[in-house]
């Protein structure tokens, strides 16, 4: 984790989780991937807690499946449930478009760092007309999983971005486990998989329990109300 006094201009979201609130349809698609094909159910709580890990990270965890064609063979049928067949709504959360937008207006760099693959990155930027308001993004067909720093690297590199300028928001503990790998404070966000107590195991800057608490909280930042950062206290 990077202290930071001199305000962030880089904000690298995670998406799943975080934004946009498709945390049961993962659940609901993963579960149902097993059924079809003969694989254990795993129950809920088995699935969320591996949401942000790129598929096959996942499909290793979950299922112990390490061969790349058995891992291609699920991720294909994954991904039809996902796209076309499973119904389970995936909305943005509350305030999350206007947030961005007002974020983008006051002049920050967005960037997305993501589980999913490029496809269905740009899929949700189409449905939910978000794409406009980010300027970077790096996914799970492009780089190492999370928690592996390439992401964030990868990002920082191609703003021409020093990490003690950006500043991590995600759900999960991989997403703040990937900051602090990576030299980047974080700011963790309560409503996705994993709750503000695993969160704060990371020593995130602060743990958020609304979206539109964060461009008070930046704006804070950069005007030298909140002092010195220190990290959340772990319990």
């Amino acid at each position: 984790m990077t202290e930071n006094t001199t305000g962030f201009s880089l904000l690298i979201f995670d998406w799943d989780g975080t934004l946009m609130d498709s945390v049961p349809r993962i659940v609901s698609c993963m579960q149902k991937m097993a059924q079809q094909t003969g694989l254990p159910v795993p129950a809920e709580s088995a699935v969320k807690d591996i949401i942000g890990l790129s598929l096959w990270v996942a499909l290793e965890r979950l299922f112990d499946c390490y061969d790349p064609d058995e891992q291609q063979r699920l991720i294909a049928v994954y991904r039809e449930l996902y796209v076309h067949t499973d119904a389970t709504p995936s909305p943005m959360f509350p305030s999350a478009h206007e947030v961005l937008a007002e974020l983008h207006g006051q002049g920050y760099q967005l960037a997305v760092a993501t589980g999913k693959a490029r496809q269905g990155l740009e899929r949700a930027w189409r449905e939910t007309n978000t794409g406009q308001f980010f300027s970077a993004s790096r996914c799970a067909d492009e780089a190492m999983s999370k928690p592996h720093p390439q992401m964030l690297n990868d990002i920082l590199v191609g703003t021409g971005t020093l990490p003690q300028q950006a500043v991590m928001i995600g759900d999960s503990q991989f997403d703040l486990q990937m900051a602090n790998n990576a030299g980047v404070a974080s700011a963790g966000v309560a409503w996705g998989v994993h709750d503000a107590t695993r969160l704060q195991q990371e020593a995130p800057l602060t743990v958020f329990s609304q979206l539109q608490q964060l461009p008070t909280w930046l704006a804070d930042i950069n005007n030298g109300r909140l002092g010195q950062l220190k990290p959340v206290a772990s319990e």
